[in-house]
């Protein structure tokens, strides 16, 4: 099937895949009759193998009101875009309406609209939340963001009409319960952090600790016994390559330019890690 260009992520998301898609397609088995992407994030890989049949999602449930969005009501998403504005107070006014009651009353709509600006134009394209899962990335102070990106939202919300494409707001092991022999998993989890400093768990407010990531492994285990091929992406840590050691371990350079630390900023190791040839 002939690729789409115009299908690229949406969103600037922590951890995003489009650097290293080049090493990672590699590694990607050529006949993919149903892809599973666990948590999907700004969904760089997806976008970048369109495949026909997917299944997608994500615990953040901000973000799939976005994917949703985008396939169900993508113009009005478009004009509701246009409405923004990029100064420092109207940002901070937008940034607060989740600590609000108004927020409840928002449209699925307002809500996609919302986080696709702020992330346009908060610090870095962070997305983070506090403990009470409340939007807390300051204001960019961009020039000129790019906040409505209409050529990319109608490509996407084409692609996922036009396609065998399921999206769910569940738990990771929820969505694999009904998986099939022979299904392909990409699984991106929140990273193991290389350091304390560095520990990042702003992606959803429930965070993503060692006894999720000993959770994950687990799963991987029980699709491995089921006969389902997967790839994982986290960092190199002791602690990663010790939990997938029975398994084929590739390293890989990634430059992480977002970090609050100017000079931590850079190229560090990542692995993938995956359960066939």
């Amino acid at each position: 099937m002939q690729k789409n260009k115009l299908i690229t992520p949406f969103l600037k998301w922590v951890g995003g895949k489009r650097q290293i898609i080049p090493t990672i397609s590699k590694l990607i088995p050529k006949n993919l009759p149903n892809y599973y992407e666990p948590f999907i994030g700004g969904g760089a890989l997806l976008f970048h193998l369109q495949p026909s049949k997917a299944v997608i999602n994500d615990c953040n449930t901000e973000l799939i009101t976005v994917y949703e969005v985008i396939r169900d009501n993508v113009e009005e998403l478009i004009e509701d875009l246009k409405k923004h504005k990029n100064e420092e107070s109207y940002f901070y006014k937008i940034r607060a309406i989740d600590r609000t009651d108004e927020y409840k009353d928002l449209s699925k709509i307002k809500k996609a609209s919302r986080v696709i600006f702020l992330n346009k134009t908060c610090y870095n394209g962070l997305y983070r939340v506090n403990s009470s899962g409340e939007f807390n990335s300051p204001f960019g102070k961009y020039k000129n963001p790019k906040i409505v990106n209409e050529i990319t939202l109608r490509a996407v919300s084409k692609y996922l009409n036009s396609n065998d494409i399921n999206i769910f707001n569940q738990d990771f092991e929820e969505v694999l319960i009904n998986i099939k022999e022979g299904s392909f998993v990409y699984f991106d989890p929140p990273y193991d952090p290389i350091s304390k400093s560095s520990n990042f768990t702003g992606y959803s407010h429930n965070g993503f600790n060692e006894e999720e990531q000993i959770r994950l492994r687990n799963l991987c285990d029980k699709i491995n016994h089921q006969g389902i091929s997967f790839l994982l992406s986290n960092s190199a840590t002791p602690f990663i390559l010790e939990l997938y050691k029975d398994y084929d371990i590739t390293f890989v350079k990634a430059n992480r330019s977002i970090n609050s630390v100017a000079n931590r900023r850079g190229e560090i190791d990542e692995v993938l890690i995956r359960n066939y040839n």
